[in-house]
């Protein structure tokens, strides 16, 4: 099972380890970076053992760094860089609020290791909705037209931010020339050729928010984040703004888990990585109250794909708690094992049985963007 766990903040990067400083079972806080710095993401790549940053730095913008010493030292790489507009095209205007939609890196919201037989080549998702790949671990980046190009991308916008954008990134183990890429607000896109074309993978969603002739419009459906079993990838679940989606045939269709019990609102959610009916989430009310349902925070698990869930508190407040775990905030180990999620008022738990209990490593971190096994 994997022992170090890495934290990506509002104020700085935490590496934390399991047994760290003699004591076996406990986790500690071992090493830092970029400390006051917004990081906005983090990702492990599993074939050559290198971590990554993403910063956002306000007036400075994004900035990437890479380590291969597990976080002890880091360099700056490239960043994902927007085309110059066509001369004389009209500016892409976001369709709910009339906007310009700029061709320029606002966010990097999502980071993905190529195949197996890829070494060098990376995946970054941005706001305002660019695909970017590298083929030489960051150094470099390019921008995927087919994607960008798309018709259907005019119909994309915003959701908690101003311009939509590209959080979740999937790439095939079996083929990583199939690629599935979440947007918010724009449905789920997938490419069976490498990025060369794309289609819209999103039938079956519901968008509540929106007038009822558009609200089964695949092109701008807001999945939070989409997921797939690592060994099982046709096993796919979406946290959607309007609840719990599944797909059991690879995306080309979804259906509404509904489960009365439960809270279908959030943002994050994992999948065991050797069975995808095993899956699980950190439940909220939505839009404007984004809390937890009565004070309480909980992780839901389902074991059976979405027939029947369990509610875990275990070792989480319990009372007057106002924890939210954003879409990249919440992890399963390879082993399908462990779990850990971080919140936006700090905390950072830690499962070793699946969920059935928790336990509070740090009460006192920034807010949490991201949390990821190493």
């Amino acid at each position: 099972m994997s022992d170090m766990i890495c934290v990506a903040t509002r104020k700085g990067l935490f590496l934390i380890e399991r047994g760290a400083g003699g004591a076996e079972g406990r986790w500690r806080i071992v090493r830092t970076a970029f400390l006051g710095d917004n990081v906005v993401l983090a990702m492990h790549d599993p074939r050559d053992g290198a971590l990554y940053a993403a910063l956002s730095l306000g007036h400075f913008g994004g900035k990437m760094h890479r380590s291969m010493d597990r976080g002890a030292t880091w360099e700056e790489i490239g960043v994902p860089e927007y085309p110059e507009p066509p001369g004389g095209q009209s500016p892409d205007l976001c369709p709910m609020r009339g906007t310009a939609i700029p061709w320029q890196l606002e966010l990097i919201w999502a980071l993905s290791p190529g195949g197996r037989d890829q070494p060098g080549l990376l995946w970054c998702g941005t706001i305002p909705g660019g695909l970017f790949r590298s083929d030489d671990r960051g150094a470099t980046w390019s921008i995927n037209e087919p994607l960008w190009n798309e018709p259907a991308r005019k119909q994309w916008f915003g959701g908690g931010y101003d311009h939509p954008g590209i959080h979740s990134i999937i790439v095939d183990p079996r083929n990583p020339r199939r690629i599935i890429a979440g947007v918010s607000c724009g449905g789920v896109w997938e490419t069976l050729n490498g990025g060369g074309s794309w289609a819209c993978r999103a039938d079956g969603m519901s968008a509540a928010y929106m007038p009822p002739e558009q609200a089964n419009n695949p092109a701008i459906q807001d999945p939070h984040i989409v997921v797939a079993s690592k060994n099982h990838p046709d096993s796919l679940w979406a946290q959607h703004h309007n609840g719990i989606f599944r797909s059991t045939d690879g995306c080309k269709s979804w259906y509404e888990i509904k489960e009365p019990a439960v809270s279908g609102f959030g943002f994050a959610c994992a999948v065991h990585p050797d069975n995808g009916d095993t899956a699980w989430f950190v439940p909220a009310i939505k839009d404007e109250k984004r809390i937890p349902v009565d004070g309480k925070l909980v992780v839901t698990r389902t074991r059976d794909g979405g027939r029947s869930f369990d509610v875990l508190g275990e070792g989480l407040p319990q009372e007057h708690a106002y924890d939210i775990a954003y879409r990249h905030a919440l992890d399963i180990d390879r082993a399908g094992q462990r779990l850990s999620f971080g919140t936006t008022t700090g905390s950072l738990f830690v499962s070793e049985n699946q969920g059935d209990a928790w336990r509070c490593v740090s009460q006192h971190l920034p807010p949490v963007h991201c949390v990821r096994f190493i």
